[in-house]
């Protein structure tokens, strides 16, 4: 056989690309790995918890697609085609796709900006905006950007996230109460509509929205196994039906279609596309944020790893699929998620049995929701975005870092008195914009020797730390770059001014500067000839490779001198026999430091923390 192979040297060819085929097939369609290993011992878990997030979905859904200002049903649109999907492309076992509230604001405020809620326009709008989200996101993940999220970092989306839980209260206040609202994103705007309003509240709504909040905390703290929203659609639709409360203001969802949405491409118009690019990118990289957050936590507790670019390319296709059945924008949502592990789903399986439980209530059920109370749905929302509103994260912001803290302030505030978009482009050009402003401004370091060690340390943040006289040490905790290199020069000449006697002597500890730019580079050269003039000796100490060569090329190193460049601070100081003889014997008896590595010009460096 080993012969035959040899003889046809066309084989190997063949099946090496064969291998790589079905490889590739495997890289766009996750579903190729997880299907041909299924095994028969996951069926139950998939199952259970399938059925299980199912339960929570279907009245969820329901209630998100009334606060994007869609019919109800189009929540159970978006509850179908786009798990199916996601189930073949995505890479995470357990990520529950579907409608959430975040995402169903931001299209209540960009579409509501073009056509009025409810309306057939507003409609095919919101599945345009599927379609182009959807888009986007795929293209993304085709060309590998899902590094783009970084931007929003932490502090900006809890701000957002925090903002949008006020917000998204606000505009259920009018299905709470009974009350007719013009439509608005402003908190404040509708608070104070609500309160000349008062006058005209349906009583028996406010007791269904009562009944409902209650229920809901109610089995959320003493019965959670039970799946609270469900059961309070089921008890107070019985309710309304049976005590006819629609004959009193209580608002109901009235006649829902029957069937499986059909396969319909929207009306697209240039002037339209132009309108929903900046919901749609919003939208892209908000919902593909919460997606990859939530995925990759319950990858880190089931033991496996999630690829954010093939996790974008499963959204964008989930999004596409979706728009082209009716569905509006769609991503993971974090209390499905939590619900589908703990129920115990294992493999993708779990959602393709959601929408399959879905698509039957479609199919079978609809009439049920006839008398279902658009305040039990209101309930639901209310109750579920309190979780946006994190706490404990601001708790820990207020601890650890204000900077952050203010940059979560600025997003919320932008967002609750702006606009929704705006706040959190706002709160990402501010990090931005404090990034930059870190670097120009970087944090330097006066550098003394610990007694008995060849470790070198911030004078301020060690005590016992020595300088020598006539030697200033410096570090700099950040990149070379023509936006600080002027902060540096007078940084430089306000260290040396502070020093108790003149300096003959300037090392500069390079071990925390990762680049050179030519402008750095030019004042480098500036630098070095100034303190050549004044007889100053100017040594760099671990000096990373990529920083060398810049270095090297430009004549930096030779402008130095052999006796200009070290690979230790140690180094530096004891070669150019600048320590005092018995402390340079005290240094060469003792190990380096812990914490400490001599470095070569090979980039790398020792961390900047503590030093």
């Amino acid at each position: 056989m080993a012969l035959a192979r040899h003889l046809q040297p066309g084989v190997d060819v063949m099946e090496d690309r064969n291998v790589t085929q079905a490889t590739s097939a495997r890289s766009w369609i996750p579903a190729i790995e997880w299907i041909t290993a299924y095994k028969k011992r996951q069926l139950r878990g998939d199952l259970v918890a399938g059925l299980t997030t199912a339960v929570m979905l279907i009245p969820q859904a329901m209630a998100y697609a009334m606060l994007a200002g869609l019919p109800p049903i189009y929540g159970l649109y978006a509850s179908t085609v786009p798990l199916v999907v996601y189930a073949v492309f995505g890479s995470s076992r357990q990520l529950a796709v579907g409608p959430v509230a975040i995402d169903s604001l931001l299209l209540a405020s960009g579409v509501g900006a073009l056509a009025l809620q409810g309306s057939a326009s507003y409609i095919e709008l919101a599945i345009l905006l599927a379609l182009m989200v959807g888009a986007i996101q795929l293209t993304m993940g085709v060309l590998r950007m899902g590094f783009v999220v970084n931007f929003l970092s932490n502090p900006v989306i809890t701000g957002f996230m925090a903002a949008g839980a006020l917000i998204i209260a606000a505009s259920q206040i009018k299905h709470l109460l009974g009350i007719n609202l013009a439509r608005s994103t402003n908190v404040f705007t509708t608070l104070y509509t609500t309160v000349g309003s008062w006058h005209a509240v349906s009583w028996p709504t406010i007791a269904v929205a009562a009944f409902s909040i209650g229920t809901l905390v109610a089995l959320e703290r003493w019965k959670p196994m039970i799946p609270r929203a469900l059961a309070v659609v089921a008890l107070t639709t019985a309710l309304v039906w049976i005590l006819r409360l629609d004959r009193y203001g209580v608002a109901v969802v009235g006649k829902v279609p029957s069937g499986l949405p059909s396969f319909a491409a929207p009306r697209i118009a240039g002037d339209q596309l132009i309108a929903l690019l900046p919901t749609a990118v919003t939208i892209a990289l908000v919902a593909f944020m919460e997606a990859i957050s939530i995925a990759k936590a319950v990858a880190r507790q089931e033991g496996y790893e999630i690829d954010a670019n093939r996790e974008m390319k499963a959204l964008g296709l989930a999004n596409l699929f979706g728009g082209l059945f009716h569905a509006y924008p769609v991503t993971g949502g974090l209390a499905r998620t939590a619900v589908n592990a703990q129920a115990g789903a294992r493999t993708p399986l779990a959602s393709l049995i959601t929408a399959a439980t879905v698509a039957l209530a479609l199919l079978f059920f609809t009439p049920l929701f006839t008398f279902l109370p658009k305040a039990a749905l209101a309930a639901i929302i209310v109750t579920a975005v309190i979780g946006l509103f994190d706490v404990a994260e601001i708790r820990h912001l207020y601890r650890v870092k204000r900077s952050d803290l203010a940059l979560l302030g600025i997003t919320f505030a932008a967002t609750l008195t702006i606009s929704i978009q705006l706040g959190i482009v706002i709160g990402v050009g501010a990090s931005l914009l404090w990034f930059v402003i870190g670097t120009t401004r970087p944090h330097t370091a006066v550098l003394g020797r610990i007694p008995g060690t060849t470790a070198y340390r911030n004078v301020k943040n060690h005590p016992t730390a020595r300088t020598i006289p006539g030697v200033l040490m410096v570090r700099v905790d950040a990149q070379f770059y023509f936006g600080n290199v002027d902060f540096l020069k007078s940084t430089l000449r306000q260290l040396e001014e502070d020093q108790p006697e003149p300096i003959h002597t300037l090392i500069v500890d390079a071990s925390s500067i990762n680049q050179l730019d030519s402008s750095a580079d030019r004042a480098l050269h500036d630098i070095a000839g100034a303190y050549k003039a004044r007889q100053i000796r100017l040594i760099f100490a671990n000096v990373k490779f990529p920083v060398k060569e810049v270095m090297d090329r430009s004549g930096l190193s030779e402008c130095l001198g052999p006796s200009g460049l070290y690979l230790t601070l140690h180094d530096a100081v004891t070669d150019s026999n600048l320590l005092p003889k018995c402390a340079m014997i005290d240094a060469d008896t003792q190990t380096t430091a812990v914490g400490e590595k001599a470095t070569d010009f090979d980039g790398a460096g020792e961390p900047t923390a503590e030093r």
